[in-house]
């Protein structure tokens, strides 16, 4: 009997729960736009996963030249320089920290960490796509807030939180609404959440924050033991597809996750590019100020075509379209990709990332074809 042909030969090999997964979709390739539109790659224009259009730091550049001599060899499994780097500059102490193949690794190190079937976690209507997947995946339950305005209920929150509740996602800034909670609203939630509740804070777009808006948590975790701060290497820094992202956190929360952190899960190339985009403030300062000058050519486009949109603090604007569903699809037959959201419960907008001027103007005049021949 051929078992990989068979119709139910999976159906005893997996649980329900896992079965039921709706696997994460990320923003459609170049290459697979091209190959379905028929279109040269370089007459396309991807706005549709948050990626920093500045490419990484030169800085990283000539490390991850530099790695690429030791590939043969394993990686530092501990990360050892990057865990100095980062200690240093966020100034925590090394055994508060723990590195993820991306930051969706920290979330899901602690879901599998501290939840178990049966158990809840609380997070957000229109949050993060993968703070359900994680919950799932481990046999957990998921309790969904309804939003504010596209923003969090911490109110919500604090009344929904019971003895099955383990762990709260909250992300701030909010992907893909681009919300952000104020600071001294967010730091007397942590005070109001029992101390056996862990709460997972996002932060994956901290540095296209203003000066004034800048996450205050890291100075928190003395305080707060049930607090775990997830940061990523993807956005600001350039660095999305290495994969590499770190948590922060209690030292005993950190030895946790560490137990079921699969070995050499950040490579040697990530790190090594990890290390030196740290030592580059003038590459992530020339990004935070292309961003904000993008968002601000985004935003005044959309605001001509009278289109709303959700006000951001990310490096992406979501904007609501007549027919979003049929306009993603004019915008990729022009060659422009944008991340439809229906799957985040607004049916009715569509995420469009920041990117460099000529990419934000070509987005706009594209649009704009699109709605007027609507």
């Amino acid at each position: 009997m051929n078992l990989q042909n068979s119709p139910s030969s999976l159906s005893i090999l997996a649980p329900d729960y896992v079965r039921a997964i709706a696997p994460y979709q990320g923003g459609k390739p170049i290459s697979e736009l091209a190959r379905e539109m028929g279109l040269e790659e370089a007459d396309i224009v991807k706005l549709a996963s948050n990626e920093n259009p500045l490419g990484m730091s030169p800085k990283a550049q000539m490390a991850v030249e530099d790695a690429i001599a030791e590939i043969a060899r394993y990686p530092d499994g501990n990360s050892f320089a990057l865990r100095d780097a980062v200690s240093q500059k966020f100034n925590v102490a090394p055994n508060q920290i723990v590195f993820g193949n991306g930051s969706n690794d920290i979330l899901e190190l602690a879901a599998r960490a501290f939840l178990k079937a049966g158990d809840e976690a609380i997070y957000s209507q229109h949050a993060f796509a993968v703070y359900p997947l994680v919950t799932q995946a481990v046999g957990a339950i998921g309790v969904v807030i309804p939003a504010i305005a596209f923003g969090h209920d911490l109110e919500g929150f604090l009344k929904a939180i019971t003895v099955k509740t383990k762990l709260v996602f909250v992300a701030n800034p909010n992907n893909p609404t681009g919300t952000l909670i104020n600071k001294q609203v967010l730091y007397d939630f942590l005070r109001r959440v029992p101390k056996h509740v862990l709460v997972l804070l996002d932060e994956a777009y901290d540095e296209y924050l203003s000066a004034q808006d800048k996450s205050e948590a890291i100075h928190w975790l003395a305080e707060f033991s049930n607090l775990i701060i997830s940061r990523t290497f993807s956005k600001a820094y350039g660095l999305a597809g290495l994969r590499v992202g770190f948590g922060l956190m209690h030292a005993e929360v950190a030895d946790i996750l560490n137990r079921v952190r699969q070995p050499f899960n950040v490579n040697s190339v990530a790190q090594a590019a990890a290390i030196a985009s740290l030592d580059d403030d003038d590459f992530v300062a020339r990004s935070y100020a292309l961003n904000q000058a993008g968002m601000l050519q985004i935003t005044q486009g959309l605001a001509q075509l009278n289109l709303d949109y959700i006000p951001s603090f990310g490096n992406f604007v979501s904007f609501k379209v007549p027919n979003a569903s049929q306009v993603n699809q004019k915008l990729l037959q022009n060659g422009v990709i944008v991340r439809p959201v229906a799957n985040y419960e607004m049916p009715d907008y569509l995420r469009v990332s920041i990117g460099l001027y000529s990419e934000n103007a070509r987005f706009l005049e594209v649009l704009e074809k699109i709605l007027k021949s609507s």
